[in-house]
């Protein structure tokens, strides 16, 4: 089982079109004491607002929640001002952000967009310099900071503002060299139940794992966060993994919990009226699981 007590949070769709809905679920979370909203960073799609200018305003209408993108596209935003955005953001909403971060995919939408093109090879090293840049310009002591890099370099960079606490640096990873990438240098995962089963989850975990204890790195350190979709049925009816009442949502949750180290679920929902959904999900299967993992 995980060693943290679980936290509970929303994947939101950054739909230009709505955005009064999600300001007021994120209101909704804040009042109804989820710890997290995730909103995916997708910023080739046309019907989208741009995440970070979203996360911003809604942090603004919230006061205890935190936030994260779910997950940054690298190739779209560069990790020098990507820290500084974060940093800005920590420090304006007292600490109340983390920052998820991603490779890169649609490769075709982001060299549309005018981004680089990566293979998979060069989209993990180019993560790897990132996250250097951006940890050389949130804690570096010097006055001046260079970081050597193909992909993404400093070179005589004045670091700063420091962000109000520690956010964490938390990898959307699926393959071996990102699963790797993540046991050595980042703070956490977040894999998605879409792709990545309970099988999934523990052969991952365990790769995690061993490439944080061979970089002398305590396993424990990675946090787990996990992309929840599905469907919570109000009729009692069960139709498998993560696709079925409150009771069995419960169940399902717990069992990640204990077995996987799950220690934060970000709920998705895929059928049905979305608020409605999130209500079930926020009033009967988080106190549930809560109760139950003794938090």
């Amino acid at each position: 089982m995980s060693t943290r007590p679980p936290e509970f949070g929303l994947f939101l769709i950054p739909e230009a079109d709505d955005f009064r809905r999600l300001a007021e679920l994120s209101v909704y979370a804040d009042v109804s004491g989820l710890d997290l909203i995730g909103i995916q960073d997708h910023p080739y799609q046309r019907r989208f607002l741009d995440t970070w200018t979203l996360i911003t305003a809604l942090a603004g209408r919230t006061e205890r929640i935190t936030f994260f993108p779910d997950v940054a596209n690298l190739p779209l935003r560069h990790p020098a001002l990507l820290a500084k955005a974060v940093a800005s953001l920590d420090i304006i909403s007292d600490g109340r952000i983390q920052l998820g971060l991603g490779a890169g995919a649609f490769w075709d939408a982001v060299a549309g967009m005018g981004g680089p093109r990566r293979s998979g090879g060069a989209a993990v090293r180019a993560l790897a310099e990132a996250i250097a840049v951006i940890r050389a310009l949130w804690w570096s002591e010097s006055r001046s900071v260079r970081v050597p890099g193909v992909h993404y370099s400093l070179a005589g960079a004045h670091p700063g503002p420091r962000p109000r606490h520690h956010p964490g640096i938390w990898l959307g990873a699926k393959g071996p060299r990102m699963l790797e990438l993540t046991g050595r240098v980042a703070d956490g995962w977040v894999p998605s139940a879409a792709w990545a089963p309970p099988e999934f989850l523990a052969e991952a975990g365990r790769r995690i794992d061993d490439a944080a204890a061979a970089a002398d790195r305590d396993p424990l350190s990675v946090r787990r966060v996990l992309n929840v979709s599905g469907t919570i049925t109000a009729d009692g009816s069960d139709r498998g993994f993560l696709e079925g009442p409150p009771e069995r949502w419960a169940d399902d949750l717990l069992a990640l919990h204990r077995d996987q180290r799950i220690d934060g679920f970000v709920f998705w929902p895929t059928e049905g009226e979305p608020v409605e959904q999130i209500r079930r999900y926020t009033e009967q299967v988080v106190p549930a699981v809560r109760t139950a993992a003794g938090s």
